[in-house]
């Protein structure tokens, strides 16, 4: 009976002006509040965010949910306002919407967990078949780069040093749908390093452009060394083609992003699980006595409705006429029906076994004992364990660290005598 206790203190409070405001010793009044964040793309992008709000004036915390695509921020109303944050988010390269306005907005249309499964499952359908097209052409791609190496039966015009070009330039047919098909790594990379703020997508971008650039010249080498006999040229840059590198490095990220958007479909799954144990209609007693069927979410405070024998409940709200046993193992876990009379609370998504209610809305909309539930089921889920924030700090690093590495790779080798062509193909590497 504990965690009836917990729901029934809930209802007692002001739980929403708990989780929303809350009164520092200073005398400020922080705010509470959740963000939609778009064109996230890896951790680096998360602590990129972080950080461009966690310097804001006013701002007392922040955390970012790559997972969710979602930001919580609690700040000073004195001193900051959401267009602030949005802006400071939006100069990062990123995009930010306020949950609220949001939310708002789908109710005036469609309940809002349908907007977001369907997005979800839309952006993993999506993955999916960007993983399937370029597998398709990569895997092809990768036999033919390493099926001579590896002893696979090739065409006998892939064959020999003599069908070079035919080699060559068959994989960098192969690879172009690979690198069409996966042109957001590109434009999403070089925007944010322009920006100032590389990510894993600026990584990608750079390494597979440097392999494929690499890769057109070898070509033109090989072309050059027929040319004039130079057949040690020729064998030389027959294996210092790179198109299968881009290729398989593309797939295998989008590989990553269709297991990430499936677990993002999954997340958002468990939350609507929750949302639809709501009912979408009550019945509302009018002025004039009369019951009418209604939109849960038209419901206001003050409002009298029937919970009729086998419904559930819309709303929180105070029994006025009736008796009957509640089961509210969906809330508080009580496997035991509660039996309910005049005076007695019910809460929402709850289900009425055997008797007839007549009741007054307490809490509705955001207010009610289910939509706390949700909002700290979703809060619980933008936050990090410890693990999560080494693992951001390490990513923030992680992108600049390659690249430096990377470049000092390159000036090493050309200062020691190498050839610009072995220097920059180690740098590839």
């Amino acid at each position: 009976m504990m965690s009836s206790g917990f729901f029934y203190a809930v209802l007692d409070g002001d739980t929403k002006d708990i989780q929303q405001k809350s009164n520092t010793k200073e005398g400020m009044i922080l705010q509470k509040e959740q963000f939609d964040i778009t064109g996230m793309t890896c951790s680096a992008c998360s602590t990129r965010v972080e950080k461009s709000v966690a310097k804001l004036p006013g701002i007392k915390e922040v955390s970012v949910n790559l997972l969710k695509n979602s930001m919580v921020a609690s700040y000073d109303e004195s001193v900051l306002d959401t267009a602030g944050i949005v802006q400071a988010v939006e100069k990062a390269g990123y995009g930010a919407i306020p949950k609220a306005s949001a939310q708002n907005k789908s109710r005036t249309t469609t309940p809002a967990a349908k907007p977001e499964v369907s997005t979800a499952q839309a952006e993993y359908k999506q993955m999916k078949q960007r993983l399937l097209l370029s597998a398709l052409f990569t895997i092809p791609l990768f036999y033919i780069s390493m099926g001579h190496m590896m002893g696979w039966p090739l065409p006998s015009s892939l064959l020999g040093m003599e069908n070079a070009i035919s080699f060559a330039f068959t994989q960098f047919l192969l690879l172009i749908p690979v690198v069409f098909i996966n042109f957001k790594y590109y434009r999403m990379g070089f925007k944010t390093l322009f920006h100032g703020s590389p990510n894993m997508d600026s990584l990608i971008a750079i390494g597979s452009s440097a392999a494929i650039v690499y890769g057109i010249y070898a070509v033109y080498k090989i072309g050059i060394g027929f040319g004039h006999g130079d057949m040690a040229t020729v064998h030389s840059f027959m294996m210092d083609l790179y198109f299968e590198s881009a290729g398989m490095i593309l797939t295998l990220i989008t590989l990553g992003k269709t297991l990430e958007a499936r677990a993002k479909g999954k997340t958002s799954d468990a939350i609507t699980k929750l949302m639809n144990l709501a009912p979408k209609v009550a019945i509302l007693v009018t002025e004039d006595g009369q019951e009418k069927e209604v939109p849960t979410e038209s419901l206001q405070k003050g409002d009298i409705f029937l919970v009729k024998p086998g419904s559930l409940v819309p709303v929180d709200g105070i029994v006025l006429e009736g008796n009957s046993s509640v089961d509210e193992a969906a809330i508080t876990g009580e496997s035991v029906p509660v039996e309910k009379q005049a005076g007695d609370h019910v809460v929402s998504a709850t289900v009425n076994k055997a008797g007839f209610l007549k009741c007054r809305a307490d809490r509705v909309g955001d207010d009610t004992t289910l939509a706390q539930i949700i909002r700290l089921v979703e809060e619980a889920s933008a936050s990090k364990a410890p693990i999560a924030q080494l693992a951001d700090k390490v990513a923030g690093v992680f992108v600049p660290t390659v690249m430096t590495i990377s470049l000092i790779t390159l000036i090493v080798w050309l200062i020691s005598g190498a050839t610009a062509e072995f220097a920059i193909s180690t740098a590839i590497a």
